[in-house]
């Protein structure tokens, strides 16, 4: 919609340059209001084409539900809006984020038959998302000196590590760990091993991200009085407590 606003406001320009009547602004606020709402809908379609539902939206769909706002559209036009759309943006709109690594594993816990109940646990993750986007650089530093089992890393070791910041599936599994944790503590171990079955990702790698995600939402103490401690939180804590004393 920016770059609508920006073409009509480019063709009144040229339209004062070449001394032409120019549309008064009632009627270009008509245009741009009436484009809002198609470009709206277009985007609302191309997310339906992109998610993980059976049954996208249709275009019979959009256009009943325009027609009862009272706009009329054509078939053709619904089309030129999407592609307006992506031409917009490049074509670049399957871009991936932690949420759509999420919600992908979370489905496909649902067919592996997790405890848990997906619902749940789509719940807390997203509050832990929140969390982590809030407090992303504490949790991986904390993260960071866990792995190097040191309180000091070196320039080199950050350098490292940036790419463990940017792996978002190694992120999804560390919340859906840690939010397993909270729902359900003595279900963590299988869903973790379901985790790590589905990603590959190393049973401590995921301990370990997830126990840093749950340092810095429940808190340490918190978590030293849920029973039973699952065994790589456990030896996790040990060598904080190890590294703290050195």
């Amino acid at each position: 919609m920016v770059k609508q606003a920006e073409n009509m406001n480019r063709q009144a320009t040229i339209q004062l340059r070449e001394k032409k009547e120019a549309q008064n602004w009632k009627t270009l606020k008509e245009q741009l209001f009436n484009k809002f709402i198609l470009r709206l809908v277009s985007c609302v379609q191309l997310a339906s084409k992109l998610s993980f539902h059976y049954k996208i939206i249709s275009n019979v769909t959009v256009l009943n539900f325009l027609q009862s706002l009272g706009y009329v559209h054509t078939k053709e036009e619904l089309l030129e809006s999407e592609l307006d759309v992506l031409k917009s943006l490049n074509f670049q709109i399957n871009l991936p984020t932690p949420l759509a690594y999420v919600e992908m594993l979370l489905e496909v816990l649902g067919y592996n038959g997790c405890l848990v109940p997906a619902t749940q646990l789509h719940a807390t993750c997203l509050t832990l998302l929140d969390l982590v986007y809030l407090l992303h650089k504490p949790i991986y530093e904390s993260l960071l000196r866990a792995s190097i089992e040191n309180s000091v890393p070196s320039q080199l070791q950050g350098e490292k590590f940036v790419s463990v910041k940017e792996d978002f599936m190694l992120l999804a599994v560390g919340i859906i760990a840690a939010s397993a944790f909270i729902q359900n503590h003595e279900c963590w171990s299988q869903v973790v091993g379901h985790l790590q079955s589905i990603t590959g990702i190393a049973l401590e790698s995921i301990a370990e991200l997830s126990y840093a995600i749950l340092t810095h939402s429940v808190g340490a103490n918190t978590l030293g009085r849920q029973q039973p401690v699952p065994p790589h939180l456990e030896a996790r804590a040990l060598r904080a407590t190890a590294s703290s004393n050195t």
